[in-house]
């Protein structure tokens, strides 16, 4: 097995490079060495993994389906021997972590930094994804944990509640003399909405609560981040459907003001997801820890 892993390792670099050369030169191998575990790859499995043109090199069909397999393999190898050379003292080693920019602003930056006080050689690698994005990096061993929209259901994946958080609709000045009294969905789903875009998670657990009242919504505006929804609607080009949490500085300072429903949303939350077959890693576990230890009240 121990040489075919070099043959899988090789044909991973060479995936995902599109060029022998480039490979060649990633793995410290000559171009003929990497032409030549692919071959014999390809001559073990019985299959052709590449379509070679002048430009490069592309996945077959089945190339595809093994690369799938195999790169998630491999970095789950690779993801062992982080926790291996990280664990003990945390003296060394890296954590990668997977998170929103949202999450990332409104709630995780504070314990990073405690975290990285406590343990300031532990390298941090933080990747900016959607929830399903970062869910399927877990899944395949690229990231150590990540923190991401609940509710989440993905065999595989462990769940840990940190926060509980309230999904609210919000208005400018031009709107907010509409409502002077509780309003019903209906009446929101009216109105011109700014929504963030449909692959997000927020937006997904909305629509579908929504959708169970029986209302369909469809957005005038959908937005990249929480950040420009509240910015939308702070200069009047709609409603807006924001985390209250994250929101405070805007309906504090009165730029933006909350609508207060007949029937509210029910609170979801954020929390941490990692697999749930590998421990997590000296590091990741001590992250968690600082999370909770600086929740807990007194």
């Amino acid at each position: 097995m121990a040489p075919k892993l070099d043959l899988y390792r090789v044909f991973c670099e060479v995936a995902k490079c599109r060029s022998f050369s480039r490979a060649a030169r990633e793995l410290y191998m000559t171009q003929p060495a990497v032409s030549q575990a692919v071959m014999n790859l390809e001559r073990e499995l019985g299959v052709r993994l590449f379509t070679r043109t002048s430009k490069g090199v592309t996945l077959t069909n089945d190339g595809h389906l093994l690369f799938e397999h195999v790169n998630s393999a491999i970095n789950l190898i690779h993801l062992g021997e982080n926790k291996l050379l990280g664990s003990r003292d945390l003296k060394t080693g890296e954590m990668k972590v997977g998170v929103g920019d949202t999450i990332s602003k409104y709630f995780l930056l504070p314990y990073l930094e405690i975290f990285r006080s406590q343990y300031p050689n532990v390298k941090l690698n933080i990747i900016n994804r959607t929830t399903t994005e970062l869910c399927a990096l877990v899944k395949s061993g690229e990231i150590d944990i990540a923190v991401c929209n609940f509710p989440i259901k993905e065999d595989g994946l462990e769940t840990r509640e940190c926060i509980e958080i309230h999904d609210i609709f919000v208005c400018g000045g031009k709107y907010i003399s509409r409502f002077q009294k509780p309003a019903r969905l209906e009446e929101i789903a009216d109105m011109p909405l700014i929504l963030l875009e449909r692959k997000s998670n927020s937006r997904l657990y909305v629509e579908k609560y929504m959708l169970s009242q029986g209302i369909r919504v469809t957005p005038e505006i959908e937005l990249g981040s929480h950040d420009l929804l509240l910015e939308f609607a702070s200069f009047n080009f709609g409603v807006a459907c924001v985390v209250e949490e994250f929101s405070q500085e805007y309906l504090r300072t009165s730029r933006l003001f909350r609508i207060e429903l007949a029937h509210e949303i029910p609170p979801r939350s954020i929390g941490f997801c990692y697999l749930k077959s590998v421990p997590l890693s000296p590091a990741a576990q001590k992250l968690v820890e600082v999370v909770s230890d600086e929740q807990r009240p007194g």
